[in-house]
């Protein structure tokens, strides 16, 4: 407004030296229009009602606050109860999603009407492990101006809101990262209206009061573990590349993600641990690997989680590869202004007018900073050595990940009531449809399934993917999987693998469903099988002929059966492994023949056999309810998932067909896919979030068949 007031008094002059020479009324008609110019150009120079509603004290906008919490029990509960609150209490447009399939979960959200959500709609491990990535990318549906991941015990007691009014004014996208304070008390509360801290008595505390407690109960370093990351949502994602499976809170993934922007330089990334207070309560530390033998420790502590985030991050970026980000360049508070100090360069960036970052050159400061240097930045360097942790131990690659769980231990974790459980086997070169396969039975909400690797290569993919696996030990080695597919010596090899892993959980008192990974399910056909009881094999006829019997001989599938754990079933199975051993063909001639007799001597009806010795029946399934790959070309419909449902089909089997390949491509095609090998992701979690059309098939091909 200086300018303003020289323009008056230059304009002011010019009106007393022409007062002598003019009328009155023309003076009077001059000094209005002075005024109405003066009056104009003042408004231009007033910052736009944008501008100023970005520059006021109160910036309104809408923050999405993400976690993943444990179960609301005990004092774990206590502490993520009191952190969730504390984030409400930042503002009244601050929404809170909770990733988490736990029941506990869902009634704690209850309380709190709308502003706190709870979404089961990403990706988790067989434990209930949430998915970084996965988290991630649902966080983009949805729309409020600002993203936040915390951990869910991370209290956010001061700073937050004011820090973001002044960072939201930034021109160019950003990155913000706070690390969380490790204290060893805090005995105070939130009261009932979420807006004041008090004492167990009663009494409110000032926030000075409780950062200068903070302060004194602070333990040790500030490391970047506990973290808290804040960006702009907009649609320039946080870094190049793809963002790799890491399980959420095991390690790794935070410093990986920093690393990754930085180098990437899509965003402006910053640490505003010093204008932000957090801090969570220090308690046996749940975010690093407990050491010891006992599969109990194990089972809790999961230590295979952070050996798998350790080589998932070596194997994806250049985390691993690169000097550690000690740089990260600190935002804080001087002389009531925010400024970025970059102390490695010496450098000063400044937030200006209308939120540019502008540049200072080194050791250049303008004079209200000058006057406060040692106040505001000599001051800080102390506490910045502390920030930057070491990040040598997390770059250190540990030995090879593996599940502490025994084959009997995995069935009891994921046996259903009726002890009953879901097993496929699988190579190395279908990986990609096991995880499609995997991905339509949990959206099916079908968790009763285990996984029996055939190779180590498929063990490994399959524990970093969250699966409960396991391996055989008897399972043949040397073998080529690209060329293992139907009527080879390899494919006839592995085929007997699966009897053989089948009558070893039968024997151990589960049923069995045994489904191949080219099974793809409409609905669970566990509640219909198990209807049939004991003594009874369920099986997939494969018979292609639409009239006549669907028992002929060798037109049992033994790529989808369901077995229930009794005498007579063992006896029978018993006597399929002993056939296959001696058998140059692959395992389903052995189920034909043996319980059905050779040319089907043992049929009964057109849709039955009765092994005579045991005395188990054979039900040769429904096709409309179980269609194989031949029966009435289903696979050549227009739209295969409608014509199947139409028929009121429970699966439908991708056989049939000769090649890997030509399999892959076909089911893809037909849309009855649900994996996405390139960010290793399961394509359901999005369904109603992004579009509720189908992506385009010839898309969805030529991007999948190409990474094969």
């Amino acid at each position: 407004m200086k300018m303003i007031s020289q323009n008056e008094d230059r304009i002011f002059s010019l009106v007393q030296a022409m007062k002598g020479s003019q009328v009155e009324l023309w003076s009077v008609w001059l000094s209005g229009f002075v005024f109405i110019a003066l009056s104009l150009y003042a408004t231009q120079r007033l910052p736009s009602l944008k501008d100023h509603s970005r520059a006021s004290k109160d910036v309104i906008f809408g923050i999405t606050i993400f976690t993943a919490p444990k179960p609301f029990k005990g004092s774990t509960g206590a502490k993520q109860t009191l952190a969730v609150r504390s984030w409400l209490a930042l503002s009244p447009y601050v929404t809170v999603v909770l990733y988490s399939q736990d029941p506990s979960v869902a009634s704690f959200a209850d309380a709190f009407d709308s502003r706190v959500l709870v979404d089961t709609n990403i990706d988790f491990t067989f434990l209930g492990t949430p998915f970084f990535h996965s988290m991630i990318a649902k966080s983009r549906s949805h729309t409020s101006e600002i993203s936040v991941i915390v951990d869910p015990d991370t209290i956010i007691l001061s700073g937050f809101i004011s820090t973001l009014n002044h960072v939201y004014q930034l021109d160019h996208d950003w990155l913000l990262v706070v690390s969380a304070q490790n204290v060893s008390s805090f005995p105070f509360h939130l009261d009932k209206s979420g807006k004041h801290w008090q004492t167990g008595n009663g009494k409110r505390m000032k926030i000075q009061q409780l950062q200068k407690i903070l302060q004194h109960n602070w333990q040790g370093k500030r490391c970047y573990t506990r973290m808290i990351m804040v960006w702009n949502s907009k649609d320039v994602p946080l870094h190049d590349g793809v963002l790799p499976p890491f399980l959420y809170g095991k390690g790794i993934h935070n410093n990986w993600v920093i690393h990754e922007a930085m180098s990437s330089e899509f965003r402006f990334v910053f640490d505003a641990s010093l204008t932000i207070t957090s801090f969570y309560l220090n308690e046996e530390d749940d975010f690093s690997p407990t050491q010891g033998n006992s599969s109990a420790l194990d089972i809790e502590h999961r230590n295979w989680e952070y050996i798998g985030n350790s080589h998932v991050g070596a194997n994806y970026g250049s985390f691993f590869y690169r000097e550690a980000n000690s740089n990260l360049v600190k935002l804080l508070k001087c002389n009531k202004r925010y400024i970025v100090v970059d102390t490695k360069k010496n450098v000063v960036y400044s937030i200006g007018h209308q939120g540019a970052i502008n540049l200072m050159k080194e050791k250049y400061f303008p004079p209200w900073l000058k006057e406060n240097r040692v106040y505001c930045i000599d001051s800080m360097k102390p506490q910045t050595i502390s920030l930057d942790c070491s990040e040598k131990d997390q770059r250190e690659i540990p030995a090879t990940p593996e599940l502490p769980f025994s084959l009997e231990s995995l069935l009891s974790i994921n046996a259903d009531k009726t002890k009953t459980v879901i097993l496929t086997v699988a190579g190395y070169s279908y990986k990609d449809m096991l995880m499609s396969w995997v991905c339509r039975l949990r959206e099916l909400f079908v968790e009763n399934f285990v996984v029996c690797a055939i190779d180590q290569e498929t063990y490994q993919f399959s524990i970093l993917q969250g699966i409960p696996v396991f391996t055989d030990p008897t399972a043949p080695s040397n073998i080529s999987f690209d060329d293992c597919h139907f009527g080879t010596k390899c494919f006839q090899r592995v085929t007997k693998v699966k009897s053989r892993i089948v009558l070893k959980i039968l024997k151990l008192g589960y049923n069995v469903l045994l489904s191949d990974v080219d099974v793809y399910w409409f609905k669970n056909p566990l509640p219909l099988l198990h209807s049939f009881g004991p003594a009874v094999l369920a099986a997939q006829s494969d018979e292609y002929k639409t009239q006549g019997p669907i028992n002929l001989p060798r037109r049992l599938n033994s790529g989808f059966y369901y077995a229930h754990s009794d005498t007579q079933t063992i006896a029978a199975i018993e006597k399929v492994v002993r056939h296959a051993e001696t058998s140059g063909l692959s395992e389903q001639p052995s189920f034909y023949d043996t319980l059905c007799g050779e040319g089907g001597s043992n049929r009964v009806g057109d849709d039955k056999c009765v092994e005579p010795e045991t005395n188990l029946t054979v039900h040769f399934l429904d096709r409309d309810l179980f269609p194989n790959g031949a029966y009435q070309e289903l696979w050549r419909e227009k739209n295969v998932k409608a014509a199947c449902l139409k028929k009121g089909s429970y699966i439908i089997h991708n056989n049939w067909i000769s090649g890997r390949l030509k399999k892959l491509e076909r089911q893809v095609l037909s849309g009855l896919w649900e994996y996405d090998p390139g960010t290793r992701m399961c394509l359901w979690c999005w369904h109603g979030t992004v579009s509720d059309t189908e992506v385009n098939s010839e898309e969805r091909v030529d991007s999948f068949l190409s990474s094969l």
